[in-house]
């Protein structure tokens, strides 16, 4: 049987993680894979430290598209797949990588999930998690400083000059091309049942 392929997309610090889990946590009696399209930023260790630091990564262009669409159609296929592994403190992608195996259901998140055609295509349900914008700025000062290990100068930096208008350019328009849009995150119960729900009924071979 073909997997079940969730993507589920939405800002920085949106609760995409949370809603993940969620979903990992009712889906009990199924093998459950999960994919971070964070794994999939191109490998820019030509650059030095501080040009890497000046990447904009928040834009399409920063990521491996084209990996990413294979590794889906690999998995949609039934198939194992080596998973990149990114190193956020360097910038650069790590020389190992982790063996994904096929699962009957497969989650990936990712802010820009939904940007790209052939992404979004081989999703099955596609997701989109909203959460207000200062909430979103507090959660991510958080997870870099804690995390990441980054000044709190140059997350705001990075926050105004790319995060914030690329969310504006790809990521909010993005979510026109979701099936599922849940406001406030991880916290929004109502919305995650209804998500849930539609995700047993595929399961079950019943119209959603």
């Amino acid at each position: 049987m073909k997997p079940l392929i969730i993507g589920i997309a939405g800002g920085t610090g949106s609760g995409k993680s949370t809603v993940a889990r969620r979903v990992a946590e009712s889906l009990e009696s199924a093998q459950v894979a999960f994919i971070d399209m964070d794994a999939y930023y191109r490998d820019h260790r030509h650059l030095t430290l501080e040009e890497r630091r000046r990447v904009n990564w928040d834009h399409p262009d920063a990521f491996d598209l084209e990996l990413l669409g294979a590794h889906l159609a690999a998995l949609g296929r039934g198939e194992a797949i080596d998973k990149p592994v990114y190193d956020f403190t360097t910038h650069l992608r790590a020389p190992e990588t982790v063996r994904i195996q096929p699962a009957d259901v497969i989650v990936i998140d990712g802010i820009l999930l939904l940007v790209d055609e052939r992404v979004r295509t081989a999703c099955d349900v596609k997701v989109f998690v909203e959460a207000d914008a200062d909430i979103r700025l507090i959660r991510r000062i958080r997870r870099d400083m804690l995390v990441r290990g980054r000044p709190l100068e140059e997350i705001l930096d990075q926050y105004l000059n790319t995060v914030q208008p690329m969310h504006l350019q790809f990521v909010e328009p993005s979510k026109r091309y979701a099936d599922i849009i849940i406001p406030r995150g991880g916290e929004n119960s109502v919305a995650i049942e209804i998500l849930l729900a539609s995700i047993a009924q595929r399961l079950e071979g019943t119209p959603a």
